[in-house]
């Protein structure tokens, strides 16, 4: 029941966004930066930070309520690090949004998860790098596979499972590994390509290939598999389309700035408060000068919907800004 009505919601916030164009889709919110864990290739995390708190991020879910958002994925840092998280997901579902959320999974225990599900979230995705934890990434799958069956048994909510080839990993073979457990719980699974310090796209070597088409194969299609951009960075190529970030997909960090997305932080760098819908129809027009090489795929598929209409007009957006490797995540609600 709660399957059919979460896909229900998806199929009508669909339908309003191939009718209208001055909504976003998707936003990425960001409560708390601190993060439990160190990931080496991660640039969206201290060790340190407070979480906001919970009566500013009240007002910036309902700012975007007001803007008619589709869906509102919460993201870090690490999320469930915030004390009043479940307080913050059902602000979202009053606002009548999606609510997701993207974590490493290290805090789910049983009654943990059932409160998720009072809470009213509707997407949890977690990223498991490798299968044995090494000095890059402890989120192996060793250490969650005890996490991903309480999810199986307790969780109302869709979970997908993302894994990762490209720069940094030690063993592709991991990938596949990951993706057949997640398909064995139930979950769904996709594969994520990790890009370069500078946010864009490497190719893969010939195994990771290989590799990435089988996972990519695996199971049913989903909106994630739709739009051919992981085919095009899987081989290093360009992908040449109209990147809609800072209108229909928004990434809002912990200070409540509007960011294009979680690798272009500074643009545009508007509070949330004061980003009015002349703005966001703008930035709908401008073509980014970074899209070619972009690997961020949850923009890809926020993107996709409006590809046929509205040729971008404008010249703007940032170069790549060099950073730390991140991770890009498979569907955002999510990634």
């Amino acid at each position: 029941m709660a399957a059919a009505h979460r896909r229900m919601r998806e199929l009508q916030k669909l339908a309003k966004a191939l009718v209208s164009t001055s909504h976003p889709l998707l936003v990425h919110i960001i409560p708390i930066r601190r993060c439990n864990l160190a990931c080496t290739y991660c640039n969206e995390f201290d060790d340190f930070s407070k979480p906001v708190p919970a009566e500013e991020m009240f007002r910036r879910i309902d700012r975007l309520g007001a803007m008619g958002t589709a869906a509102v994925t919460i993201s870090g840092g690490e999320p469930l690090l915030h004390p009043e998280l479940d307080a913050i997901i059902a602000r979202i579902r009053k606002n009548g949004m999606l609510a997701g959320m993207i974590t490493n999974g290290y805090l789910l225990v049983a009654d943990r998860i059932a409160r998720l599900n009072r809470a009213g979230l509707e997407h949890l995705q977690i990223s498991i790098d490798n299968v044995q934890p090494d000095d890059v990434s402890k989120k192996s799958l060793k250490v969650l596979d005890q996490k991903l069956a309480l999810l199986a048994e307790h969780a109302e909510f869709h979970v997908n499972i993302n894994s990762v080839l490209g720069s940094g990993v030690r063993n592709p073979e991991d990938a596949l590994t990951v993706a057949h457990r997640a398909l064995e719980l139930g979950f769904t699974s996709t594969v994520g390509i990790l890009h370069d310090g500078n946010g864009q796209l490497q190719p893969l070597g010939t195994r990771e290939r290989e590799i990435f088409e089988e996972i990519m194969s695996l199971g049913k299609a989903s909106f994630t598999r739709v739009n051919g951009f992981q085919h095009n960075i899987a081989a290093g190529r360009e992908n040449q389309w109209r990147c809609r970030a800072g209108s229909r997909y928004l990434y809002i960090c912990e200070d409540g700035l509007v960011h294009y997305c979680s690798q272009q932080r500074g643009y545009p760098g508007i509070p949330l408060a004061e980003y009015t819908a002349e703005q966001r129809q703008r930035e709908f027009l401008t073509k980014k000068s970074c899209a070619p090489r972009c690997t961020v795929s949850c923009v890809h598929q926020i993107s996709v919907v409006d590809a046929w209409r509205a040729p971008q007009t404008f010249d703007g957006g940032p170069s790549a800004a060099p950073g730390s490797l991140i991770q890009v995540t498979g569907p955002a609600t999510r990634d």
